[in-house]
């Protein structure tokens, strides 16, 4: 939900295919607002199919993390991805949670009061597994297991206001 879809079967390569929507940010400013830390989990599997590298992955996401710290002011905690292939037998491959796990480990995160935003079910499923609570972007008239839903990501920003309750202690 970072970055507008490229379409089926297309990837993000490099920079210039990267289009940050502008929902994301909002909804990243409300979260931040209300004491939640930002981190993005994401699957690559464009590293994999020999597409890009894990160097070309890992430095568009330090430009992103520079960006969004640049331009809003928005830190994140980290851009975990999977670069695995579909078939391979990997744990952190989403809707397998080990991504979630161990960002949480690693910056000692609690994840029953932490949510989980996406656009497939794939990550609500790694969410709720995980144990965190889940909101899914569009797929409206598919059946989900999200806590919460919203048609589109221009709302997310308005739904995280409803759902996210103000953080009384850092974690």
């Amino acid at each position: 939900v970072v970055n507008r879809s490229p379409g089926p079967d297309a990837y993000v390569l490099d920079w210039s295919a990267f289009h940050l929507q502008p929902a994301f940010v909002a909804a990243a400013l409300v979260a931040k607002a209300r004491g939640y830390s930002l981190a993005v989990a994401s699957n690559q599997r464009s590293v994999a199919l020999g597409l890009v590298t894990h160097a070309g992955v890992v430095g568009l996401h330090l430009r992103l993390r520079a960006f969004l710290r640049q331009a809003y002011g928005l830190d994140l905690l980290e851009i975990a991805f999977c670069p695995h292939e579909q078939a391979d037998l990997c744990l952190c491959r989403k809707p397998k949670p080990g991504m979630l796990i161990d960002m949480a480990r690693r910056h000692d995160l609690d994840l029953r009061a932490s949510w989980m935003i996406g656009d497939a079910e794939r990550d609500v499923e790694a969410g709720l597994r995980a144990g965190g609570r889940t909101i899914l972007i569009g797929h409206e008239t598919e059946a989900s297991c999200a806590h919460h839903r919203a048609r589109d990501i221009s709302v997310l920003p308005g739904l995280l206001k409803t759902v996210l309750n103000k953080k009384v202690a850092a974690l």
